[in-house]
């Protein structure tokens, strides 16, 4: 056998055993000598138990009486979507139906559907808020954005947009939105 050879088999047990102790040992304290324990904890700012948050109602919001999905949150939108000019049905991406408070503010609900066939029927209402316990209300101003990356954050101005003139009320029906591509800036 090598020399070499012998050497590092000479040092293997050796280097087995420093890599298998617990490096983090403390040495051994009698009882008698421990430090005294103290009456209150120590507190250190930041490592505190989190207090508790109030819990989240599980399930549908109950308005009116608590009733589920009763006619003061509105009864549902529903209508077409429609391919104008140059607007392809299918491919990669996702049509945003949203809805909005006339006054303004985040959107009330939203309803997410493939892209096409058109005439595409859909219907937004109470089920489709976002934000539970806020009412589905009018008037409601409705648009539809195709979204091809499919992310509701991002869009391209190259995408096909519908967007109603006045606003409606909820309950409303047969109503048509028309995709058409946005027009360049000029």
């Amino acid at each position: 056998m090598p020399p070499s050879l012998r050497c590092r088999l000479a040092l293997f047990p050796l280097a087995l055993f420093a890599f298998a102790c617990d490096r983090r040992l403390e040495p051994f304290v009698e009882p008698a000598d421990e430090p005294a324990r103290l009456e209150q904890p120590v507190r250190v700012p930041g490592l505190e138990n989190p207090v508790p948050r109030a819990r989240m109602p599980m399930g549908p919001p109950e308005t009116a009486g608590g009733v589920p999905g009763s006619a003061a949150d509105g009864a549902p939108i529903r209508g077409s979507i429609v391919a104008g000019d140059g607007v392809e049905a299918g491919g990669e991406g996702v049509l945003f139906v949203i809805a909005r408070s006339a006054a303004g503010g985040p959107p009330l609900a939203v309803k997410r559907l493939p892209v096409g066939p058109f005439p595409l029927a859909f219907q937004i209402g109470p089920a489709d808020v976002m934000m539970a316990g806020r009412p589905f209300t009018g008037p409601i101003t409705l648009s539809a954005r195709v979204d091809r990356d499919g992310n509701p954050l991002t869009r391209d101005p190259t995408e096909p947009i519908a967007e109603l003139p006045a606003p409606l009320e909820p309950g409303a029906t047969d109503v048509e939105l028309r995709l058409e591509l946005a027009k360049p800036a000029s």
